[in-house]
């Protein structure tokens, strides 16, 4: 009878957010798989993020680099040092988007919905488009903005302009006055590299479930906040529309852009962005294709397993791109999918960290030794050589 090959496994999880890292979770899942298939199992760690909080560590602990930080400012324009990274060979930056508009860095005053501003994230891709990188994959998410995007442009040199050709005022409150964009001092490198901007939900730019409607109050948007916001964000819609040929109606309505206060919106229009799910963009970026191409098993997770897992994010991302003949294994905080609803998600089974009966702050406080020990009851009950036939919902 041959020897049994050991297996091949790639924990690749989503943060526990609130209390375990995408990193931590990837070596606890890590540990737990080679206390059951032993030390000659071939375990790759991947830990994810969908481009919202925490993506930028999760790069940093792929690939083993040290963050690159910038002078900036944050939503209020008050000076602050951000971090981002460039790839090893120097092709790619990575920006998360909030260590320049961030809800956070703004906690500590009341917040002013229609002075935020996305400058500072311009200040960061600028550094980047100084140094070089031919590609910026700009995560979004968390953002105390919603201006359009018009600050981090003006950053890079653009200007937006009312009828009497004077800038106008930064964050949305000076959307609605904008009749032109000048584009005569843009970096010149701006509009050249590939930008490709990482986007968790499919908010179009205005309307009821646009940017300001959905996103403002969260922001600190009254209903006269929010209808000065969108009526702002429609107008900018126009200007760029005009300014490109581009669609005005288009850019409106188009999934996505309704991001981080329409973010996206100037960098669609005139650069021509793309905008991905942002697990599918971080999993491109730290090789998650191919890593899954070789596996036997995959364990991945994140603090709760649900219906939204399912529709972009990180779990979503993996068994998509797991082969049919990989057992896909969810390790999640709490685990909401009944095991119908995991078969028909191509999921070959889940399982939730508790125990029995316990606080969140216990799960919590021990989540990472609870990954680990569910992982390895997980995989021994896989055993292996396995076999798993999965069917991937429609």
């Amino acid at each position: 009878m041959p020897p049994r090959r050991a297996p091949v496994v790639v924990a690749a999880p989503d943060s526990f957010k609130g209390s375990v890292t995408a990193a931590a979770a990837a070596a606890a899942l890590a540990r737990g798989a080679r206390a059951a298939f032993g030390p000659d199992a071939e375990i790759v760690e991947l830990p994810l993020a969908d481009g919202g909080e925490g993506t930028l560590d999760a790069l940093l602990a792929v690939w083993r680099r040290e963050p690159m930080t910038v002078e900036t400012t944050d939503a209020l324009g008050r000076p602050r040092t951000a971090r981002c990274v460039v790839s090893e060979d120097g092709r790619v930056g990575v920006i998360e988007a909030a260590e320049g508009n961030g809800l956070p860095h703004v906690s500590d005053v009341a917040l002013r919905p229609l002075r935020a501003d996305s400058r500072g994230v311009g200040a960061i891709a600028r550094r980047l488009l100084d140094d070089g990188v031919e590609e910026i994959l700009l995560c979004i998410g968390g953002s105390a903005s919603t201006d359009g995007g018009t600050g981090l442009l003006t950053a890079l040199g653009a200007r937006f302009v009312d009828a009497d050709d004077d800038a106008v005022e930064p964050g949305g409150a000076g959307l609605s006055a904008i009749r032109g964009v000048d584009l005569g001092g843009l970096h010149p490198r701006a509009a050249t590299v590939r930008w490709r901007i990482a986007v968790d939900v499919d908010n179009p730019l205005c309307g009821p479930r646009g940017a300001a409607a959905v996103f403002g109050p969260q922001k600190g948007a009254t209903d006269r906040d929010v209808e000065t916001l969108d009526d702002g964000l429609s107008n900018l819609a126009r200007v760029l529309g005009r300014a490109t040929a581009a669609d005005p109606n288009g850019l409106v309505e188009r999934p996505g852009l309704g991001a981080a206060g329409g973010l996206p919106l100037p960098l669609v229009a005139l650069f021509g962005a793309e905008t991905l799910p942002g697990a599918q963009l971080i999993g491109d970026a730290v090789g998650l294709p191919a890593a899954l191409a070789r596996a036997d098993v995959v364990l991945t997770g994140e603090g709760s397993l649900d219906s939204q897992s399912l529709g972009g994010k990180v779990v979503d991302a993996v068994r998509r791109l797991a082969p049919k003949s990989t057992a896909v294994v969810v390790i999640a905080g709490t685990v909401q999918l009944t095991a119908a609803q995991c078969r028909e998600a191509g999921l070959t089974a889940a399982f939730s960290i508790a125990r029995g009966p316990a606080s969140l702050q216990a799960l919590v406080d021990g989540a990472e030794s609870l990954i680990e020990e569910t992982a390895a009851q997980a995989c021994a009950a896989l055993g292996f050589p396995h076999s798993t036939h999965r069917t991937l919902g429609k």
